[in-house]
């Protein structure tokens, strides 16, 4: 596939190096060559220099023949702009463009054929948002994924001592929790993949994901460590795009205080916000996070563009008594730094968008794909089409599917009824097929697996 990427931001340049790993004809836009150079040191692909909308600089880039742009610049005009002109001049089919301002979003008029001729739209701050809120509304979780509508949810949690499976063997889950269905689709043990099988023992400190019915979730992470209790208190340093969002959803849940040195920005934040409390000072300040009782503060956020003041506030709210501590890391660099000692959870914007990007990017009917452990393993989100002569996984037993090495399916989605896979369980069409990749490297021959023959059509 021929792919146009606008933006060697982070965002831009993390998603060229997934995609041209994966055997696409990869060609990145933008006005800073040293970086353009840079990322061409690293990675096999094109690069073209210039205004990313500039008619001029996207014929250079291939814009005649190319199946696929995708404009992640940080300027939300130059990205509809540069959609709008491959649309017109080139007939690109299909145009991805992120959107950080919120007010672009109300109206679906905006976009479309008739209006900006952007397919799809991704707003980072709103998916950052939503994945941090479901960290929160499940406490002891690493990482959580909504396949088929939240109808199934994939969870990563540590396993620790004192958890009913802890030491013993994954087969004896189904006798814990006999009216539970869930499957262990993965372990990670000193970061080192495991695929488990039944006799395969959980120890403690391993990463497990499991995944099952989202009603079952909670009965399922008992099973590996002693619950945290619900949350009650929020504290949030930075009140830009994405802490105003978080706030705005927490804020009818829990009690939330909002922390923002901007005073113009407070005005803002108290307009808009209904019980959220709003706060004027800098988050790594001591005395204010001291009078505003932080070490009865349950899960301290740090959301604001700087990665450094985020993790140095981190550090400070959890010596002063903060229960829980994430921090938004924009460096990928710092995220494995960081993460599992003082700062609980590292979040990162560029993980989180990319895996809403790459489900418009493969190839088959994928509708879900989520980026896990920073980019080493993915979780997709796959429908079945065809029948017995034109599919190669409709029809067939879990056991009879050509699998890739590394690669499970850990659940299907069938109307409204969630199945957790078992050997004997069937494939039927239509069917929400929710995988489990090890390594990234087999996505092709996953994404084979579920391309149906041309008699189909």
């Amino acid at each position: 596939m021929k792919i146009i990427i606008l933006g060697v931001n982070q965002v831009g340049s993390t998603l060229a190096e997934t995609l041209a790993n994966e055997a696409n004809d990869i060609t990145v836009v933008d006005s800073d060559i040293e970086k353009l150079r840079e990322l061409r040191d690293r990675i096999d692909l094109g690069i073209v220099d210039g205004k990313a909308c500039h008619p001029d600089v996207l014929e250079r880039a291939g814009g005649n023949d190319a199946d696929m742009i995708i404009a992640v610049t940080e300027s939300d005009e130059v990205n509809m702009v540069a959609c709008r002109v491959a649309h017109s001049l080139f007939q690109t089919p299909k145009k991805i463009c992120r959107i950080r301002a919120s007010s672009y979003l109300v109206s679906d008029k905006l976009f479309g054929q008739q209006g900006i001729a952007v397919d799809v739209v991704i707003s980072p701050e709103k998916i950052v948002s939503e994945y941090i809120a479901r960290l929160i509304d499940l406490p002891g979780s690493l990482q959580v994924l909504d396949f088929a509508d939240g109808r199934v949810q994939l969870v990563a949690v540590k396993a620790f001592y004192g958890g009913p499976l802890v030491g013993q063997e994954i087969r004896l889950l189904r006798q814990h929790m006999p009216s539970v269905e869930t499957r262990v689709a993965a372990i990670f043990r000193k970061d080192r993949p495991i695929i488990p099988e039944g006799s395969t023992v959980i120890e403690a400190d391993d990463e497990v994901f499991f995944i099952a019915a989202q009603k079952d979730i909670r009965a399922c992470m008992g099973e590996l460590r002693r619950m945290d209790k619900p949350y009650k208190r929020i504290m949030i340093a930075g009140g830009g795009n994405i802490g105003s969002r978080l706030a705005l959803d927490l804020e009818q849940r829990y009690q939330v205080k909002i922390i923002e040195h901007n005073p113009e920005r407070c005005a803002v934040l108290s307009e808009n916000l209904n019980k959220a409390i709003v706060l004027n000072g800098e988050a790594s300040q001591r005395d204010l996070l001291m009078d505003e009782n932080i070490e009865e503060t349950d899960v301290f956020l740090a959301l604001t563009n700087d990665d450094e003041a985020n993790i140095m506030s981190s550090l400070l709210a959890k010596r002063l008594g903060a229960k829980k501590v994430m921090a938004l890391i924009n460096n990928p660099a710092y995220v494995d730094l960081v993460q599992g000692g003082e700062i609980d959870i590292a979040i990162s914007p560029q993980q989180a968008t990319i895996g809403t990007l790459l489900a418009h990017v493969r190839r088959g009917d994928v509708v879900n794909v989520h980026s896990l452990r920073r980019g080493a393993a993915e979780a997709m989100e796959a429908i079945a089409h065809g029948d017995e002569s034109t599919s190669k996984v409709v029809g067939r037993a879990i056991e009879d599917i050509d699998l890739p090495e590394g690669t499970t399916i850990g659940a299907i989605v069938r109307n409204d009824e969630v199945l957790i896979a078992h050997d004997d369980t069937v494939v039927q069409t239509n069917d929400h097929v929710i995988l489990f990749l090890v390594d990234r490297k087999t996505i092709p021959e996953v994404e084979r697996l579920f391309q149906v023959g041309f008699s189909f059509f």
